[in-house]
C-alpha cells in the first residue's frame, strides 16, 4: 500500500387487452436480488451540478481527481496494447482525458500517453462537470467525445462495444454496483480490461470519528453525516461476481493536511463528493457539534505543525471480461517448484549469511 501525502492549504407500455373473468393477479418476486436504495442520486446529480457552476472554485479542488486520474492512466499504459475506443465512465470534468494528454513522468520524452488511445468517450450525468473544460487545450491532443447519462446506474451502449472502460472517483456513489460492474462486463470486448478506482471504507476516518464522538457527547447520539463506502475485502467478490477474470485489488492511501475541519468540508463540497446518502440528517451540522469535532480532531489525528490530515482510502481494481484465448493459471500442482521448498533454501541461505 503506497501512501501519498499532499500538503494543500487550500419503451413504451405495450398494451394487451384480456377479458376481466381470465384475469388473475399473483403476488411474486421480480427477478434478481433486491436493489437497497442507498444514495439519492437526484441530490448527488445537484450537487455535482451546483459546485461545477463555480469554475474556477471547482477546477482548484481537482488536486484529488487529478492525482488518481494519473495513477490509474499509468495502470492503463502497463498494459501493453492500443486501445482503440475507451470508456470513461462516471467522468467527472474529464480528469483522465486530461492526464492522458500529460507526458508520464517516468518516461517525459515519451510524449503524451494519450497516443495510446484511440477514440475515448467520456460519460457523467452531471452536463455541467462534464463541459466544464470543453474548451481547455487538451481537448485538441486527444479524441474525446462527452455523452450526458440520464442515470450513473444505466449503461446505454451495445454489448462488446469498448476496448477498455475505466472508472474514477465515480463508483463511490452507485447504489447498485453489482449491475453496474455486470454491465460494464457486457459492454467491454471479450479480453479487454475494466480498470476502475473509488474510494474505500476507511476513507475521511479521521472526520467520521471526529463527528461522531461530538455529536454523541452534544446530542446524546450519532447521526448519518457521513457516506457508507465499500470494503476492500468485498471488491474482488464483486468483480468476480460481475463475470471478471485475472482480478488485481490494491490500495493507496492519499493524505491531504488542511489547516482546520471546515476547510476540509469546504473542499469536499467544491468537490461535489458531500454526503448523499438518503437517510441523512436534514439540514447542516449544528456549529455546536462542528466545533466539539474540531477539537477531538486536533487531540486525535493533529499534526505537529497544527494542520489536520485527511486520509483518502483508494482502491484500485483491475478485472478482465472472459475470453477463450485468454491466458489461464495452472491448475493446482502442476508447478514445477514448491514454495515450501524455496522459502526453506532461502531461510537456510540467510543462516549461513549471517
Amino acid at each position: 500500500m503506497n501512501t501519498l501525502s499532499i500538503r494543500a492549504f487550500i419503451p413504451p407500455l405495450t398494451r394487451r387487452c384480456v377479458p376481466l373473468s381470465t384475469t388473475r393477479r399473483y403476488a411474486v418476486q421480480a427477478p434478481g436480488a433486491p436493489t437497497i436504495e442507498i444514495f439519492s442520486q437526484q441530490h448527488k446529480w445537484m450537487q455535482k451540478e451546483r459546485a461545477a457552476r463555480d469554475v474556477e472554485t471547482s477546477r482548484n479542488v481537482d488536486y484529488l481527481r487529478d492525482e488518481v486520474a494519473s495513477r490509474l492512466c499509468e495502470r492503463l499504459l502497463d498494459i501493453n496494447r492500443h486501445f482503440a475506443h475507451v470508456l470513461d465512465l462516471g467522468a467527472n470534468a474529464c480528469n483522465i482525458a486530461r492526464m492522458l494528454t500529460l507526458p508520464s513522468e517516468d518516461s517525459p520524452d515519451a510524449g503524451p500517453r494519450s497516443k495510446r488511445v484511440g477514440k475515448m468517450t467520456a460519460a457523467d450525468s452531471s452536463e455541467t462537470l462534464l463541459y466544464r473544460d470543453a474548451d481547455l487545450p487538451f481537448n485538441k491532443e486527444i479524441d474525446i467525445h462527452r455523452e450526458v447519462l440520464s442515470t450513473s446506474e444505466t449503461l446505454p451502449y451495445e454489448a462488446n462495444t469498448f476496448d477498455a472502460v475505466l472508472s474514477s472517483l465515480s463508483m463511490h456513489w452507485i447504489n447498485d454496483l453489482p449491475s453496474v460492474l455486470a454491465q460494464v462486463n457486457n459492454i467491454l470486448k471479450p479480453d479487454c480490461p475494466f480498470i476502475g478506482v473509488m474510494m474505500g471504507g476507511d476513507s475521511l476516518f479521521e472526520l467520521r470519528t471526529s463527528l461522531q464522538l461530538a455529536e454523541l457527547d452534544r446530542r446524546g447520539g450519532v447521526s448519518t453525516h457521513t457516506s457508507p463506502l465499500a470494503d476492500v475485502r468485498d471488491v474482488g467478490g464483486l468483480l468476480q461476481r460481475a463475470g471478471f477474470n485475472l482480478l488485481t485489488v490494491d490500495v493507496d492511501d492519499i493524505v491531504v493536511d488542511f489547516p482546520d475541519t471546515f476547510a476540509l468540508m469546504k473542499d469536499l463540497q467544491a468537490m461535489g463528493e458531500s454526503n448523499a446518502v438518503i437517510s441523512r440528517e436534514k439540514g447542516a451540522i449544528q456549529r455546536d457539534v462542528l466545533l466539539a469535532a474540531e477539537g477531538i480532531y486536533r487531540e486525535l489525528h493533529g499534526n505537529e505543525d497544527g494542520s489536520l490530515p485527511a486520509t483518502f482510502r483508494l482502491v484500485y481494481m483491475i478485472g478482465w471480461k472472459r475470453s477463450p484465448n485468454q491466458a489461464k493459471p495452472l491448475e493446482r500442482g502442476t508447478g514445477m517448484f514448491s514454495i515450501k521448498d524455496i522459502l526453506e533454501n532461502e531461510k537456510k541461505g540467510g543462516g549461513k549469511d549471517e
